[in-house]
């Protein structure tokens, strides 16, 4: 097995140097795509400190913390009894209604009946839920930071 190779030396392409204009041009171009990269990241900073539903019930602890010492721990004590509750209640819901079956809702008299034995309660024991979980949730970054 027989090959034939050619080789050729290597001539570097000329690159032509840039006017002096558009060196100054260049380095105002990037200058100014620093500075709208820095307004975007202002603005990104911004728009994630609204979004951060957090930042609220921070700002409501701290604000409330001399008045109401415990608050924030207590929140975090009673959270898993008031989830326990609200399993139990959705449970208790659910069961029925697997025991009845659609028949078990079908009159406007027992569809009544159900949405005033579960819907209200439910309903406001999700609330009170959405209120203390973030208080709990604050108790415990707090300890996690003083562990740290």
């Amino acid at each position: 097995m027989q090959g034939q190779f050619s080789v050729t030396s290597y001539v570097a392409p000329v690159v032509p140097r840039p006017a002096e204009g558009t060196v100054a041009e260049v380095s105002d171009l990037l200058r100014q795509l620093l500075d709208v990269q820095r307004e975007q990241l202002t603005q990104l900073k911004q728009s994630t400190a609204q979004q951060d539903g957090m930042a609220r019930w921070r700002a409501l602890a701290q604000r409330w913390k001399d008045d109401y010492p415990d608050m924030a721990d207590c929140c975090k004590d009673a959270l898993p009894i008031l989830e326990k509750a609200y399993g139990f209640m959705v449970s208790a819901m659910a069961n029925e209604i697997c025991e009845q079956g659609v028949e078990g809702l079908e009159t406007e008299f027992a569809m009544a009946d159900f949405l005033d034995r579960y819907g209200m309660k439910l309903g406001q024991m999700g609330n009170i839920l959405n209120v203390v979980g973030p208080l709990a949730e604050i108790a415990t970054q707090n300890e996690s930071q003083q562990a740290s």
